[in-house]
Formats: C-alpha cells, sequence, structure tokens
C-alpha cells in the first residue's frame, strides 16, 4: 500500500481551514478583558509556535553544514530562518492588534507604556536579530565563507531567542500573560485559563501553522536548489 506523500499538505490544509472557521465561529470562553479578542490564540500564539519549530530547524541544518560543509544544508537553514523569521513579523503584527484593542482599552494603558512592554520589546530585539542573519548573507559574496559565517551566527540568533523571548520577560513586571504583576484571566498554556473549547482549536492551529510553514520552506528550498544547481555537490552514479 503506497503512502500519499502529500498528506502532510493536505492536513495542513485541512488544519488551517478549521482554524480559520472554527477560530471565529466556534464558542469561547469569555474572561474578563480579552471577552471575544481571546480568539487571537488561535493565530498570534500558533504562530510563535510554528516560528520557534522553523528556527529550530534552521539551526539543526546550520550545526549539520558545520560538520560537513554541504552547501545544500546551508540553503535548507536559510529558508527555514526565512519563514521563521516570516511568521515572528506575523505573530508580533496580531499581538501588536491584540495589545490595541485589550490593554489600551480596558486597562487604560498609554501607548508609550505599552510600548516598553519587555515582551514586545524582547520579541522585536529578536527579529532584528535574525534580520541581521540576512543581511549578513548578503554582505559576502564568497559563497563558501558566506555560508560558514552565517552558519555561525545562525547558532547564536537561535541560543539568543531563548533570553530575550522567555527568560528576560519574565523576569520583570509585565502586562503579559505568565510574567510577574501580570492580571489573571489571561490566556497563555495555563490550563486554568485555557479550557477544552480554546484546545480544541488551539493545537490543530499549532500544527497547521507549522506545516504551511514546512510547505512554503520546501518550495523555497527547491527553487532555490534548482537555480544553484551547479554549486551543489554532483550525487554519484549507481553502477
Amino acid at each position: 500500500m503506497k503512502v500519499n506523500k502529500s498528506w502532510w499538505k493536505i492536513a495542513s490544509f485541512l488544519l488551517l481551514v478549521y482554524t480559520i472557521v472554527g477560530g471565529f465561529l466556534m464558542e469561547v470562553p469569555h474572561l474578563p478583558i480579552l471577552n471575544e479578542t481571546i480568539r487571537n490564540l488561535y493565530f498570534h500564539v500558533a504562530m510563535w509556535f510554528g516560528m520557534m519549530i522553523l528556527f529550530m530547524a534552521s539551526f539543526a541544518y546550520s550545526i549539520k553544514y558545520l560538520r560537513g560543509f554541504n552547501y545544500r544544508n546551508d540553503i535548507y537553514a536559510k529558508q527555514f530562518a526565512a519563514l521563521g523569521s516570516l511568521f515572528g513579523i506575523l505573530g508580533y503584527t496580531t499581538g501588536a492588534i491584540w495589545v490595541s484593542v485589550t490593554w489600551l482599552t480596558d486597562q487604560s494603558q498609554s501607548i508609550g507604556s505599552v510600548m516598553k512592554e519587555p515582551k514586545l520589546i524582547g520579541a522585536a530585539i529578536a527579529l532584528l536579530i535574525y534580520g541581521a542573519y540576512f543581511v549578513l548573507r548578503g554582505s559576502f559574496t564568497d559563497i563558501d565563507k558566506r555560508a560558514r559565517i552565517s552558519a555561525v551566527y545562525n547558532i547564536f540568533a537561535f541560543v539568543m531567542l531563548f533570553p530575550s523571548i522567555w527568560i528576560i520577560p519574565r523576569l520583570v513586571g509585565s502586562l503579559h500573560p505568565g510574567a510577574p504583576g501580570s492580571d489573571s484571566g489571561n490566556p497563555a498554556l495555563n490550563f486554568k485559563d485555557v479550557d477544552l473549547r480554546l484546545r480544541m482549536v488551539f493545537y490543530p492551529a499549532v500544527i497547521g501553522w507549522t506545516l504551511l510553514g514546512v510547505w512554503i520552506a520546501t518550495l523555497k528550498i527547491r527553487l532555490q536548489l534548482m537555480n544553484d544547481k551547479s554549486l551543489l555537490p554532483e550525487t554519484p552514479t549507481k553502477k
């Protein structure tokens, strides 16, 4: 029995259809402050999860490149980092929109105080670090040198994700869920806040967005592999 190699692409499409339809139409808990904006959990948080997984794949391929200096692995690392950055920008944008209709209205926060939010600052720093990765790649004309230095920098960028997004913002006062001084009733990964109704859409959303990112990355990888075919090592022919 042959297994369709595109099953995960079909799964991505179906999961995202379910995410969009269920995300807007299914019943959600009406928590204080958030109300209907809690539906953004399926987009903002799920995209951040997808970003982390894509960055993790890019990190793994950078290590793989440094172990064997196969140019193909550099292409994989670059494209996964590109899609991770795109998901990061989308996650940041949906988060900023969420802020504008919750913290600024219901909690009467000023725009200036929100812009000083540690979580937003940390996310912006992380995205800028990855932005510098692509600037660095563009500054080299020598392919081998570009690949090697980019791989080392990519490993550094991935390591910096954790203090800038996960560690430092949780050590200081913040309005964001899970941080010291944050108000209760905000959804994150706290099972006391995320009930069954949210989980029924949230977990499929994480898988769907992640698979979509991998799908787009693989298309970009195939395109670049065709364009850079002359730079790839030849595959030995079977006798």
